[in-house]
């Protein structure tokens, strides 16, 4: 089974070098900031605006659907693609996908959508980039966290609530339909939403939370 190998590998040479390249590759892709690159032209700042985040939701905030959007896809496919070129590399090299590596890939996109060197470390929450790598490396796991998404946000109209219950599920999903390394990946990224949540869940305990619509005041 491909997962046992990869534990047995975990010594070797050139398994170290190869999760290098997969972790520094993910963190570099996953660390562009497609929010600030597709909003600045149009003369938006996002750091000064609303939450101050990077990333698809307050995109929305400016009003711009079609920016917001193209955000959220973009976002999503940075953590898809680290995900996938490591899976690619390693089936160029081995002749089969070495999960390790390709979870590897993915966990480190989220931790540069999140911490990007780019702008002193402080990034996104890391939403839309873990979604993007849960469809890639599990797509039952990233529809289960999608469509759980969906129906907490439709119910509530919270975006932050949505994201935490359908990230949280995400280990849960994994464990059930793919393995143990896959559900630990999962878990790893959910305590990261968690804890880049942590001034949502706040604002959340305390009604103050801005629904998904309208526009948070400055």
């Amino acid at each position: 089974m491909v997962e046992s190998s990869v534990l047995t590998a975990l010594g070797s040479g050139p398994f170290t070098i190869a999760l290098l390249v997969a972790v520094i590759g993910g963190y570099l892709l996953g660390s562009v900031p497609f929010g600030l690159v597709l909003t600045k032209p149009f003369g938006y700042d996002l750091r000064s605006i609303g939450s101050g985040n990077i990333g698809a939701t307050n995109v929305l905030r400016t009003g711009r659907k079609d920016l917001a959007l193209a955000t959220l896809l973009l976002d999503s496919g940075k953590g898809a693609i680290a995900a996938a070129l490591a899976w690619w590399g390693s089936v160029a090299h081995t002749g089969q996908p070495d999960q390790m590596l390709v979870l590897a890939a993915g966990c480190a996109a989220v931790l540069g959508h999140n911490f990007p060197v780019w702008l002193k470390f402080k990034g996104g929450k890391g939403v839309a980039t873990t979604l993007g790598v849960l469809l890639m490396t599990a797509w039952p796991v990233g529809v289960g966290a999608c469509l759980t998404w969906l129906v907490v946000a439709a119910t509530f109209r919270y975006s932050s609530l949505a994201a935490l219950v359908a990230l949280s599920l995400a280990p849960v999903y994994g464990l059930i339909l793919i393995g143990p390394i896959h559900a630990a990946a999962y878990l790893a990224l959910a305590i990261l939403a968690i804890l880049r949540h942590h001034e949502n869940i706040r604002r959340l305990m305390r009604g103050e939370e801005s629904r998904i619509g309208k526009k948070k005041k400055s």
